[in-house]
């Protein structure tokens, strides 16, 4: 009889949940607001109620499961099955996250880094599901991926495979919170694409609907400037190539080093579609080597919000 996998993707305003069956199809999903508060001690306690009474409340017992998978943020040791910095929750300490879940719920259990999960999840159910070689980028608050080579999730020797987002895009650019200059994520996340809008309003002299936003401190946000771009406002275009070109950039330098059959944006900022895929597509082609630039696709994410949960599921197919 077919079993069915357990799905968590944290995050630190909401956790969302999904059962699923064995090829990844979403059966029941649902989310539950993060509380972050104690030292977000009250995080995965939330998470094992919720999921106990999913089940207890569907027409399935905890024999239908084979095990749960998760991804999170912070500094994950697989191993152990511990988070710690993930100072989003308030997880300043290692939480011992596998122990609590597992005894909690009864299910083996399995974690991951969320943009590695995000990754596995566009790679088995979305846009790299017929590829064995793919590399995932998301734009979100932060710039995070995760690379797949040869059907494997590369971890790396120290788990930092895939930080896309530390690619360093502009010599001496703007501070990093990681404490380096110019990188991908303080121009190509959210709150990057606010900040190079902002610095260029200030030496744009022409007509500008987001130039006139900026001088009345009006909260600009990127889903706003993408908005203005295609609505033909000039600054708002400017921005936007700026940003596709550090993006097309930091990609062919991806694609020169793993020519992967795709690369895939994922992340809220991807919701601006086309906007942000020619332009980028157009940088990433004028930067790849010729061998690259004609094997290596660049395609938008097609799981949205659910590749996160998908892609946590996936981790519990070990569980088989």
């Amino acid at each position: 009889m077919a079993k069915n996998l357990i799905g968590i993707d944290l995050g630190g305003t909401t956790t969302k949940m999904a059962f699923l069956d064995e090829n990844g199809e979403v059966l029941d999903k649902w989310r539950v607001l993060t509380d972050t508060s104690d030292k977000g001690a009250h995080i995965v306690e939330n998470i094992v109620k919720s999921i106990n009474k999913h089940i207890e409340d569907s027409d399935k017992t905890i024999n239908d499961f084979v095990g749960i998978g998760m991804g999170t943020p912070g500094t994950v040791n697989r191993e152990k099955g511990t988070v710690s910095e993930a100072f989003n929750l308030n997880w300043k300490d290692e939480q011992p996250v596998r122990e609590l879940i597992q005894n909690g719920v009864g299910l083996p259990f399995q974690l991951d880094n969320d943009a590695n999960v995000a990754s596995l999840g566009e790679y088995w159910r979305g846009a790299g599901s017929t590829e064995d070689d793919a590399v995932f980028v998301t734009l979100g608050t932060g710039v995070g991926g995760g690379v797949i080579a040869n059907g494997k999730l590369l971890h790396g020797v120290n788990g930092g495979a895939g930080e896309v987002g530390h690619i360093a895009v502009q010599p001496n650019g703007y501070l990093c919170t990681c404490g380096k200059k110019g990188c991908l994520e303080q121009y190509a996340s959210a709150t990057g694409i606010v900040h190079v809008a902002k610095d260029m309003s200030k030496e744009f002299n022409g007509h500008s609907r987001l130039k006139d936003l900026e001088n009345t401190d009006e909260k600009i946000t990127s889903k706003m400037i993408f908005y203005l771009a295609d609505n033909g406002d000039i600054l708002a275009n400017q921005v936007v190539n700026r940003i596709c070109f550090y993006l097309g950039l930091a990609l062919s330098d991806i694609g020169n080093t793993l020519n992967p059959a795709s690369i895939i944006i994922g992340g809220g900022v991807s919701n601006a579609g086309n906007t942000l895929l020619q332009p980028t597509t157009r940088y990433f082609q004028e930067n790849a080597f010729p061998s690259i630039r004609d094997s290596t696709k660049i395609k938008l994410a097609q799981l949205g919000n659910d590749a996160g949960v998908i892609g946590a599921a996936s981790l519990a197919l070990q569980f088989r």
